[in-house]
């Protein structure tokens, strides 16, 4: 388990939940191991949010993206999406 997975178990109560439902939204938080009531939680949901969240960490380390200079939502947006693709072409980059 990483550091990561115990710190979204502290996030497991039943008022987030609530606050989340209300929100229209469904919480995928990890169960603490103290959980009498068993609540659904999908690891495969999990997992993709993870990669998510490893992929806006990956992004912001474009100085640009991080601080967002742009104040247009537009501008911004086109060099998000410049960030993604030289992230997405860089395992194909030539070393030479």
């Amino acid at each position: 388990m990483s550091p990561q997975d115990d710190a979204d178990r502290g996030y497991d109560a039943d008022w987030i939940r609530e606050l989340a439902i209300k929100k229209g939204a469904r919480a995928n938080i990890p169960p603490k191991s103290n959980r009498n009531d068993p609540i659904c939680f999908s690891p495969y949901l999990y997992r993709a949010r993870n990669r998510v969240e490893r992929f806006f960490n990956r992004i912001k380390q474009c100085r640009r993206v991080a601080t967002r200079y742009d104040r247009l939502a537009a501008n911004y947006l086109a060099f998000v999406q410049l960030a993604s693709i030289r992230l997405w072409l860089r395992p194909n980059e030539s070393t030479s």
